[in-house]
């Protein structure tokens, strides 16, 4: 009897193991003709508007100058200004209002309201209303740029700049354009905003008087014709040092002196200075290369002489490639 039950359960036991197995088999079977839906931890979610997807790259930046970090170098907008003067301006009426009580601390009697103005501002215990100040680039008398310092160290520039004078000074703004400045950011002046690197004043005289003169040459007739360039050059239409062509005038004009010695040369061969122009050398490649022409004609003949200059003007700061040369139209 013993032995016949554990037949009988042998038995049952072997059939529970074959539906066991036969139901994996048939399990498996219907995995293989219609698989698993994915579960919801691991399906990708579709992104949201306005959301910027992982795998994309950085989105242009509509006030940085560039788009994106590929080509931001060249797209970046550099400035290099020649203005007729800077003022500091009260950008509220809060900082106008503390001026005043600084002043009233100051000594200023039997000076002039600007050259007060000067003073107080210059003084190192006022150097906190210095850094409140809107300074405005003035250009041709029209405000042209707010200039924002990169390093505060050169407040003492700005403050030196807006010093009385009795004939005109200029600035020479060497920097990167930014966005055009907030209503609130300069008491509702809204023009563009340069971020300053250098900045250089100086007077119309000294400057001439700084250009070397070439050996022979009259200095009354060599100063002349060194203005006349020099006045051509800051009054030639919309140069507001923000192009390509008109940096490389401007830095030519302030630190090239090769182009006055060719004009005083040219102006005692009674030639006139008929025109001025820039145009992009056909060598520019990866570098932004312009060429500076300058334009002489014969008061007789009315014959007509071409001198060039190239600069290399891709950064903030131009330099010269080659030097000053005939030149000859293709």
């Amino acid at each position: 009897m013993e032995q016949s039950e554990t037949r009988e359960n042998a038995a049952v036991e072997s059939g529970k193991a074959r539906e066991t197995a036969s139901a994996k088999s048939t399990a498996a079977a219907v995995n293989a003709v219609e698989p698993r839906q994915a579960s919801p931890a691991v399906v990708p979610a579709k992104p949201m508007a306005g959301a910027l997807p992982a795998q994309m790259g950085p989105m242009p930046c509509p006030t940085c100058g560039g788009a994106g970090t590929e080509g931001a170098a060249m797209m970046t907008s550099y400035v290099y200004a020649l203005g007729d003067q800077i003022e500091a301006r009260y950008p509220l009426a809060s900082i106008e209002k503390e001026m005043a009580q600084a002043t009233g601390r100051t000594e200023t009697a039997g000076r002039t309201d600007q050259q007060a103005f000067h003073q107080v501002l210059s003084r190192r215990e006022n150097r906190y209303l210095a850094r409140q100040m809107c300074w405005v680039l003035m250009i041709q008398g029209l405000e042209t740029y707010i200039l924002v310092p990169r390093d505060p160290a050169d407040i003492d520039l700005l403050c030196s700049a807006i010093e009385p004078h009795d004939s005109p000074w200029i600035s020479l703004v060497i920097g990167t354009r930014g966005p055009i400045a907030p209503a609130e950011f300069c008491n509702g002046l809204m023009i563009p905003i340069v971020f300053l690197d250098q900045l250089y004043t100086f007077s119309h005289e000294s400057l001439i008087e700084a250009i070397p003169r070439p050996e022979g040459a009259d200095a009354q007739q060599f100063g002349a014709a060194s203005r006349e360039l020099f006045d051509r050059i800051m009054q030639m239409t919309d140069n507001a040092g923000a192009t390509d062509e008109h940096r490389a005038l401007n830095y030519l004009a302030a630190r090239y002196p090769a182009i006055y010695a060719k004009a005083a040369e040219e102006f005692a061969g009674n030639f006139s200075l008929s025109a001025v122009e820039v145009r992009p050398s056909p060598l520019s490649g990866a570098r932004r290369l312009v060429d500076a022409i300058f334009h002489y004609t014969n008061r007789n003949t009315d014959f007509t002489e071409k001198f060039f200059v190239r600069c290399d003007v891709t950064e903030a700061f131009p330099y010269l490639v080659t030097k000053l040369s005939p030149y000859y139209d293709r």
